[in-house]
């Protein structure tokens, strides 16, 4: 599906090699700009806005096309939360209510990566529908992906989407969980306007689209590649090898008779 005269293209949700990701931030940007016809780009790494701050300094000493949104994909206790149009790092680890409530102090927009996959750590149906009866302040949802091609989300999408339009009613947006520079734009969210501005006001709106195109085949990727990242992935986020201290404190919470 391609973008109408005033209907932008966005991914989400995007991975560099600052975070586990394959791609390095110039390389990032330099694919998006020829390989694809997206007008934005979120730079999500996990646990960190220093990728999204270096893609967003080095679009600026560019010239591209497209816009890039700071995020940060967030591990909270219950599950993942990508937090976009954030300026400070989130507190990791701790409750998705903290979490909501420190994204939204910034005027960041917080949306559900992956919903109710137990292939990968995701908001389940029951800390969903807790948030959305909260009624605390900042302690709320702004959307969900109902398209992102990667398969810990797909398992669980056509329920995730279901129960968005029969419930929820979240902004629906996609993203494409982007490891590897050919997954980039394999899933996307339509939106009104063009410009990152014009994509967060659709956002609080109701009015994005989710949309899943095509996502490269494990031949296209390569099987070295993936092996590569399998290992980025174990070693480099969330803190879960060489940062035991954090990792013990995170455990005890859930399991307190840990020593």
């Amino acid at each position: 599906m391609k973008a109408g005269p005033q209907r932008g293209k966005a991914d989400l949700h995007v991975h560099s090699a600052i975070g586990d990701g394959m791609a390095d931030v110039p390389e990032l940007l330099d694919y998006v700009q020829s390989s694809t016809d997206l007008d934005v780009i979120a730079v999500t790494d996990h646990d960190s806005l220093r990728g999204a701050h270096e893609a967003r300094e080095a679009w600026a000493r560019g010239r591209y096309r497209f816009e890039v949104v700071p995020g940060m994909e967030v591990t909270a206790l219950e599950g993942h939360l990508l937090a976009l149009f954030v300026e400070e790092p989130v507190s990791t680890f701790t409750s998705i209510e903290k979490t909501l409530e420190e994204v939204h102090s910034q005027g960041g927009v917080c949306i559900i990566p992956h919903p109710m996959s137990w292939l990968t750590r995701s908001l389940g149906q029951r800390v969903i529908e807790r948030i959305l009866a909260s009624g605390r302040e900042g302690v709320y949802l702004d959307g969900l992906e109902t398209a992102n091609q990667s398969l810990g989300a797909r398992v669980t999408l056509e329920k995730a989407h279901r129960l968005n339009r029969e419930q929820y009613h979240l902004a629906e947006v996609g993203g494409s969980d982007a490891h590897f520079l050919k997954a980039v734009g394999s899933a996307y969210t339509l939106f009104e306007g063009r410009t990152a501005e014009d994509l967060k006001r659709s956002i609080l709106a109701r009015t994005t689209e989710g949309v899943a195109g095509h996502h490269p085949s494990l031949a296209e990727i390569g099987l070295g590649q993936i092996l590569r990242q399998t290992w980025r992935g174990l070693t480099v986020t969330p803190r879960v090898m060489g940062w035991w201290p954090t990792t013990r404190s995170f455990i005890k919470r859930i399991f307190p008779f840990v020593p």
